[in-house]
């Protein structure tokens, strides 16, 4: 009796813990496209199909109003920070390139691994200079380390950081061998079905699939191809499916942001779009997935095209920045070369050779800054140790102290006035890295499981992405995550 006591109490605990679960979709999927406005959702809105990106916003949940608050703007930043909720400051990627212990490094340079799929420098990549935690991360942490991660990109550091640290596979473009790769810090060998897509697709690979529509079309054919071998949101443990569309990104640097190659790509976006959405219905179940679509940063309209258009316009161009501020520092110290790099919008001191002269540190800095800050397309150039301090508007040095990595950043950053395009008069193709809303302004839309139709205006950041996704998974957001969960989507359903 008391055996068939213990047995029913035992039941009807079980039962308990069984209800306390929560409800979670079969599969996330997020996906970046690189360098896309927010404003690209209504400039295309008549030349999409009814299955991308017109479905994502009549049935999903658009947030209007989504900014990036720190700078620099561009893609490693973007990436990570989307994945993380955070902000250089707090997840440590500096920019595409940075600086540390002296040595010049990408945002996912790893020297301890080596490729799978090639032999060249391209595989030696891994997110071990990302200091947080990501979705895929507390995802893994959430269900024991049975949900699967996966992440897929043309490029490396559009893959590697979204996939986070805990990946069961990143896969990116190597244009040496015109092939999907990775490298072994996820595995040792490609699995069958990653060296059968690209021996299947080895023409459209070896197409410039970095700027082409071919591109887009690789990204999400791999992507689906993923969702298939990988059983991603085949059982009751949620997955996640990361995807980054770099195409965009490149044909808008080498054409411009209204080029006829541009919306090409925004074209075959919308096809791949669409057929990745049908797949999920079929594969996973209509309601049992959830998708969000962003950003990693948006594009400035070159300097020809603004030009031809009256519109206010300069250019400027970083090297010749350089090469000013070091002649400037050599005629007051008798040193050449005192600032050694210059990345992003920032420009690194050499401290070994300050310290070696016995110059005062201050005094260089002092000097680099009224340098740097004497162009008319320069607002202000600012000693990022003392930013504090600094004659900025309360608004632009938050942005700044968020994006400055100490120890990885340069020492002194300018602000470009808000007409400047980072190079010169005659170059056609976009750029970024400002806080201006054509850099700083992305799009956001969630869709599918959890989530309700509708839209806000309110004020939204790319660092409350990831809280939003994990609240609506009932898991814990990123450790340096600062953002909060949009309210506006939760309550949406």
């Amino acid at each position: 009796m008391k055996k068939l006591y213990f047995l029913v109490i035992a039941a009807l605990l079980g039962a308990g813990l069984a209800t306390a679960q929560p409800a979670r979709p079969k599969l996330v999927v997020g996906i970046v496209v690189d360098q896309m406005r927010w404003d690209y959702l209504y400039t295309y809105y008549n030349n999409w199909g009814e299955g991308g990106f017109k479905r994502l916003l009549d049935e999903g949940f658009s947030c209007q109003n989504t900014i990036i608050d720190y700078i620099p703007t561009v893609t490693a930043i973007g990436h990570a920070s989307v994945y993380t909720g955070s902000v250089p400051a707090l997840h440590g990627i500096a920019g595409n390139n940075f600086i540390i212990d002296g040595r010049h490094v990408e945002s996912v340079t790893d020297t301890t691994v080596v490729g799978v799929g090639t032999t060249g420098k391209a595989g030696k990549h891994s997110p071990r200079n990302l200091w947080a935690l990501t979705i895929g991360d507390q995802l893994k942490l959430a269900t024991n380390m049975q949900g699967r991660v996966v992440s897929v990109a043309i490029k490396d550091r559009a893959s590697i950081l979204p996939g986070g640290h805990s990946a069961d596979a990143a896969y990116w473009y190597d244009g040496d061998t015109h092939s999907f790769i990775t490298s072994t810090y996820y595995m040792n060998e490609l699995p069958k079905w990653v060296k059968s897509f690209n021996n299947n697709h080895s023409d459209d690979l070896r197409h410039n699939v970095k700027d082409e529509p071919q591109g887009v079309m690789v990204t999400l054919g791999m992507a689906r191809e993923a969702l298939i071998n990988e059983q991603l949101g085949q059982d009751d443990v949620t997955d996640l499916l990361a995807i980054s569309v770099s195409t965009t990104d490149a044909a808008a640097h080498h054409f411009g942001t209204h080029s006829a190659q541009v919306d090409a790509a925004y074209r075959q976006l919308d096809t791949e779009l669409a057929s990745l959405f049908s797949l999920l219905d079929k594969r996973v179940g209509k309601g049992n997935y959830l998708v969000w679509l962003t950003a990693d940063h948006g594009g400035t309209n070159d300097r020809i095209y603004m030009d031809e258009r009256r519109m206010p316009s300069a250019g400027w161009l970083s090297g010749k920045a350089l090469e000013a501020v070091n002649e400037e520092l050599k005629a007051r110290f008798g040193i050449d070369n005192l600032i050694k790099a210059q990345k992003q919008f920032t420009f690194y001191l050499d401290n070994e050779l300050i310290e070696q002269w016995h110059l005062n540190r201050d005094a260089v800095k002092r000097v680099a800054c009224e340098t740097l800050a004497m162009p008319h397309e320069v607002m202000w150039a600012i000693d990022m140790e003392n930013v504090g301090t600094a004659p900025v508007p309360q608004v632009i040095k938050e942005r700044l102290i968020k994006g400055y990595v100490k120890g990885r950043s340069g020492e002194i950053a300018i602000v470009p006035r808000v007409y400047v395009y980072a190079g010169n008069d005659k170059q056609h193709g976009s750029q970024h890295g400002t806080l201006t809303q054509s850099d700083s302004h992305i799009p956001l839309v969630f869709m599918g499981w959890g989530v309700g139709h509708g839209e806000t205006f309110a004020r939204t950041g790319i660092v409350d992405i990831a809280p939003t996704i994990c609240a609506l998974l009932h898991i814990q957001a990123p450790n340096a995550a600062i953002g909060n969960p949009i309210l506006q989507v939760i309550e949406s359903k």
